[in-house]
């Protein structure tokens, strides 16, 4: 079979030539032909996507298992009827935000989308691609496009048209060149078919861009571990080995520091590496495929499957990958090549301990914090950093200014009208907290990623609030009893015990902080040294069990 090439990547060339195109590739598609399209994601292998034997040969031109569902292309929300039995109004919602774009949405489907394009589920996906090209295609076709990535199954997806004619030349009828895609991964999935939506695949639409418009979203647990053999896809990309080069792959996750030495220390001559530009050159001796920039999510998410595709010309027996956090974009990129390691991954971080620890004035935080040091961990003590921040970043001075402008003075910000100003009014303080939270949570995260030191304690009395916990292995319940607690506060502060149980009832009680808190560590000791003793004999236990799950439960 010869497969035809329409270059459409100059649009603005002679308007008839172009026009001319798009029909030939739209009559191809509708008489039942297999032809290639660009998206902003990735290219796509398109076929009427209401014609049962058409969809019939996607599956043969890419080696594709029949119970793996394809997405239905369309070019806008006046479509959704037409193919769906329920469309509820929150896929308009999403629709009106986030189409044309990378966001694929899975509905009850109408008898007239066939079996072969739903796997025979009774859901279908929807998207509509971003891309002039395609939508045009579409437009002049009349069909909805069914069109999974144009790569051989298993294959790393395609991001332009020479990586579609190197897995399927001969095999399909056409392929349309709409340039490099901009996006590089895959749309996102979401399942509208539940309460609340599930996320089904991460993609070139951030889960959190999501849930800032919609609430809370599910994730399916195919999205970080496979399924089973006997589980059915709801969604493309959620059962079988997909992205995966020639070489066997390891994924190295953690911060991007840890994961390039930990690549060194397990890479052979013979092995190539994925990893972001900064590291390249620790690797002198690999051939070497950077992703761009550790702290440039777009830029990865475009390079990842080159970078994966590239290996397969090369003579390389494996293949190590850095791996972004799953922040933005960096969650999709991830997803990818774990898929394409089969979920063969290793924390760098295996071995290093994060604890955060919060709890009521009194309560014995202090000595808490002595028995880690003691253990040879470092304390990042989140008011001081604070403190520190008030003194020297002007972002957050400015951000605070431009809220409570009554609390500066010529000498700068007055901490104590700052303080009469917010813990007299709820509304106040919780504005406050939300400036300081969006300074603070990255700084903390920063210090935490770039420390070196095995064990890393986070002390903040609003861990749970601002969001530190999610750093942390383990977040630590510091409790006593109330009494306790007023009698240490009276000897330590030297203050009357009607002021000290006033200070205890201003904050949070135990049981917030016991109910929130992954363990609880009960300070009802005499003196500050016996409870030290039993806070250092206490994570001493929880250290070895959390580098214990690390080990078992991290490396497949």
């Amino acid at each position: 079979m010869q497969t035809l090439y329409f270059d459409l990547r100059d649009t603005k060339g002679q308007q008839k030539e172009i026009d001319d195109k798009i029909a030939a590739a739209a009559k191809l598609l509708r008489e039942g032909s297999l032809v290639a399209i660009p998206t902003e994601t990735v290219y796509g292998l398109g076929a009427n996507g209401l014609d049962g034997d058409a969809v019939r040969r996607i599956f043969e031109a890419k080696g594709r298992p029949n119970d793996n569902p394809l997405i239905l292309h369309v070019t806008g929300p006046q479509w959704l009827p037409r193919y769906c039995s329920e469309v509820p109004p929150l896929a308009y919602v999403l629709a009106r935000k986030f189409w044309p774009g990378p966001l694929t949405m899975i509905l009850k489907r109408k008898s007239v989308v066939p079996d072969e394009t739903t796997a025979g589920l009774d859901t279908v996906a929807m998207r509509c691609p971003n891309h002039p090209v395609t939508l045009a295609i579409i437009r002049e076709a009349g069909v909805p496009i069914a069109a999974p990535s144009a790569n051989t199954s298993g294959r790393p997806s395609c991001t332009s048209a020479q990586d579609v004619l190197e897995d399927m030349d001969g095999k399909i009828d056409g392929v349309v060149d709409g340039g490099p895609c901009t996006v590089g991964v895959e749309s996102t999935i979401l399942d509208l078919t539940c309460d609340p939506p599930r996320l089904l695949r991460p993609g070139g639409l951030p889960l959190e861009d999501l849930e800032r418009l919609i609430g809370p979203i599910e994730v399916d647990k195919a999205v970080t571990a496979p399924l089973q053999g006997d589980e059915r896809p709801k969604a493309p990309g959620m059962k079988y080995r997909h992205y995966a080069p020639k070489a066997p792959v390891t994924v190295i996750t953690g911060s991007p520091e840890k994961s390039a030495q930990e690549i060194l220390r397990r890479v052979s001559p013979g092995a190539g590496v994925i990893c972001f530009d900064e590291f390249a050159h620790l690797f002198p001796k690999q051939e070497v495929h950077t992703l761009g920039p550790s702290g440039d999510k777009l830029t990865q998410a475009q390079r990842v499957f080159d970078a994966l595709r590239t290996f397969d010309s090369s003579s390389v027996t494996e293949i190590f990958a850095q791996c972004p956090d799953n922040r933005g974009l960096g969650f999709a990129v991830g997803n990818r090549l774990k898929k394409a390691a089969g979920f063969h991954v290793v924390e760098a971080d295996s071995q290093q301990v994060i604890l955060g620890i919060t709890g009521g004035t009194g309560a014995g935080k202090t000595s808490a914090l002595r028995a880690i040091e003691e253990l040879g961990g470092t304390v990042i003590d989140c008011d001081a950093v604070y403190h520190e921040m008030l003194a020297r970043d002007d972002a957050l001075i400015q951000d605070i200014r431009s809220t409570f402008p009554n609390s500066f003075t010529q000498g700068g910000l007055d901490r104590k009208k700052l303080g009469q100003e917010v813990f007299s009014d709820k509304e106040r303080l919780t504005q406050l907290n939300r400036i300081v939270y969006q300074h603070l949570v990255p700084e903390i995260q920063r210090r935490v990623q770039s420390s070196v030191e095995l064990l890393v304690a986070v002390d903040a009395i609003n861990l749970l609030d601002s969001g530190l916990d999610q750093l942390c292995d383990r977040t630590v319940a510091v409790t006593s009893p109330l009494e306790l607690r007023v009698r240490r506060i009276m000897a330590r502060d030297g203050i009357s015990e009607q002021y000290a149980r006033l200070r205890v009832s201003a904050q949070k009680p135990d049981e917030y902080f016991r109910s929130k808190c992954s363990c609880e560590l009960n300070n009802g000791a005499d003196t500050a040294e016996a409870f030290q003793a039993e806070a250092k004999d206490f994570f001493h236990r929880l250290i070895d069990q959390i580098r214990e799950e690390k080990q078992h439960g991290t490396e497949k």
